[in-house]
């Protein structure tokens, strides 16, 4: 019996065309707590911009997973984990920067910049509606916690840049850019966490999602649930492929599984 379940929010509860949560998603995830089942959202947002550019605010939320699990708290805003980059790979990143420079986004635990903003930066803010980042000084990157980094590489300058950030570990839901979290981190570590917290078993539990930040948590749940929107490499892995965000691919999943009538 499903307990609990995570949706990542852009491309999963969010559409991309609409920057909207479909009307037939907030009926099901009503249906869903009248059940007695909690809703967590698990995303690369960080708290600061989960609410931006959308109208997931309307979802009364019991947990959150946010900047891809490396930071998670409950709704009464308890913080039950937080992991943040080695602050040696920080430093040899600003050194990387000044040889190869690209627009990268660093964020803290309340403060979201970027070093400078090209046409990249510009398309993807628009595609997920939200504005552009602070340009900030980088060097406070090796003075404060980085929870997240946001690199605007190719695949070519993505396997230099790992190569320098030993303790760190990408995935990639866009072409424009990559996830840079703590190595053996992701959303997973904090399911984990808030799991624990409300006494349910990974069994008990499900979660959507449609990019390449989105699989470790796909495999570690009990029902892992790939959008139709979905890349590839997320679709290999779930246990049920649904229709797109657009499509009230949430709520035909939910029937699915017999979570909701």
């Amino acid at each position: 019996m499903i307990k609990a379940i995570f949706f990542d929010v852009d491309g999963t509860l969010v559409s991309f065309n609409t920057h909207k949560v479909p009307a037939s998603t907030f009926e099901a995830i009503k249906k869903a707590q009248e059940k007695g089942v909690k809703i967590f959202v698990a995303t690369g947002r960080p708290k600061g911009v989960l609410y931006r550019g959308n109208n997931i605010n309307e979802i009364d939320f019991d947990g959150y997973a946010t900047m891809n699990g490396q930071y998670c708290y409950t709704k009464d805003g308890e913080v039950l984990y937080k992991k943040h980059l080695e602050r040696k790979d920080m430093e040899d990143l600003v050194k990387f920067l000044q040889k190869k420079n690209f627009p990268c986004t660093f964020f803290e635990e309340e403060e979201i910049y970027i070093n400078y903003i090209d046409e990249k930066v510009e398309k993807l803010m628009k595609d997920v509606n939200l504005e552009l980042p602070d340009v900030k000084d980088i060097k406070r990157v090796t003075e404060n916690d980085i929870y997240q980094l946001n690199p605007y590489v190719d695949d070519q300058l993505e396997k230099e840049l790992m190569e320098i950030l030993p303790n760190c570990e990408a995935t990639r839901w866009s072409p424009l850019f990559i996830d840079v979290i703590p190595k053996n981190g992701g959303k997973h570590k904090a399911i984990e966490k808030l799991i624990e917290y409300y006494g349910y078993t990974k069994e008990e539990v499900m979660a959507f999602g449609d990019g390449g930040n989105d699989k470790s948590m796909i495999e570690y749940v009990g029902i892992g649930v790939a959008m139709g929107n979905a890349v590839e490499e997320l679709k290999n892995v779930a246990d049920y492929i649904t229709d797109t965000v657009d499509n009230d691919g949430i709520m035909k999943a939910l029937k699915h599984f017999k979570v909701i009538d």
